[in-house]
């Protein structure tokens, strides 16, 4: 079974508050989501040989999955694939955009709209993958989707970006009002405006 345990989990810097409204959200699915894209993004040519099963399990724990993670190589490498065409949702110029891209793969990947307690082991909630106990890679793209296309609907603009460092792969979800984020993190906008200064000073 997939769904977000209605009990204290491992936090991270990045993962909701540890209230189940907040955890079940359509926001923590979001950034769930970006999270998963992120740690997912490791190349296997890189000493690592990809992203380590541990690492995407510890992104599942952080965000409430349900114990055991029983993830396999198999299981990540099909979730690489779903992260690599979620990856052209964050990539989106606009809420048109978004929206096409959403619509492929919710055309292509996912199953009917339906509401689901795991046979009463947690509160209803949607899913549109296939069955409740659907392959890791099934369920990553199919509620990621879910939880986009609501924030495009609710915002009715991309519900993220990529991360604007020339440095960096990092997706990150759009949130709040106010001034456009650029970056996916403090970090990164530091070193931007720091290589800025010098190309600057430089020329």
């Amino acid at each position: 079974m997939r769904y977000i345990r209605p009990v204290s989990t491992p936090r991270d810097a990045h993962a909701p508050d540890d209230d189940w409204s907040t955890r079940h959200s359509v926001l923590s699915t979001a950034l769930r989501t970006a999270a998963l894209v992120n740690v997912l993004a490791a190349d296997p040519s890189d000493a690592g040989g990809g992203p380590a099963v541990d690492a995407v399990a510890e992104v599942l724990r952080a965000y409430g999955e349900k114990e055991p993670v029983d993830l396999t190589a198999r299981d990540v490498e099909g979730m690489r694939g779903a992260a690599t065409l979620l990856r052209d949702v964050f990539a989106a110029e606009s809420a048109d955009a978004a929206a096409q891209v959403l619509n492929r793969l919710l055309g292509a990947h996912t199953g009917r709209l339906r509401l689901s307690s795991h046979q009463g082991g947690s509160p209803w909630h949607p899913h549109v993958d296939h069955a409740d106990d659907a392959p890791w890679p099934e369920w990553f793209l199919a509620s990621s989707c879910l939880a986009l296309t609501v924030l495009v609907w609710d915002r009715q603009r991309p519900p993220g970006r990529t991360c604007a460092s020339v440095s960096c792969r990092n997706v990150f979800i759009a949130r709040g009002s106010g001034p456009e984020r650029r970056y996916c993190s403090r970090r990164c906008a530091t070193r931007e405006r720091v290589a800025a200064h010098r190309r600057r000073a430089d020329g």
